[in-house]
């Protein structure tokens, strides 16, 4: 089975041509080296999919004729990501929550509301 074929089907890529820029971006990799969507995936192989800011780790246990529901993906892969990717990802979050870099686009509602009440302030002290 074609590798994006396989992440489709496992439920990686929630359609076949996402997982193929996937491919094509250098996104995946099986044993350390990026393939094309066209390289075939064996029983055994480890995969590595970059998808998120996640890598995701996997190894191929079975191929699935077509796509297989939510239950039965674990069938087919044993997911090996290490637990720290997903927490990476949480503090990642609070982050780009707390930092935001001034004079890049709109102000938020938020933003706009402190520069209306600080010209408010003004105006009274004067």
């Amino acid at each position: 089975m074609r590798i994006d074929k396989f992440l489709w089907s496992v439920r990686y890529f929630k359609t076949r041509s996402i997982a193929t820029t996937a491919c094509k971006k250098g996104h995946v990799k099986i044993d350390n080296q990026v393939v094309k969507p066209s390289r075939e995936v064996y029983i055994g192989d480890n995969i590595s999919v970059r998808k998120d800011q996640i890598n995701y780790q996997l190894r191929v246990n079975d191929i699935p004729e077509s796509r297989v529901g939510a239950k039965l993906v674990d069938i087919y892969r044993t997911d090996t990501t290490p637990k720290e990717a997903f927490e990476a990802k949480e503090l990642l979050k609070y982050s780009k929550d707390y930092y935001r870099k001034k004079g890049a686009g709109r102000p938020t509602k938020k933003d706009r509301r402190d520069i209306d009440e600080f010209y408010d302030d003004t105006d009274e002290a004067i």
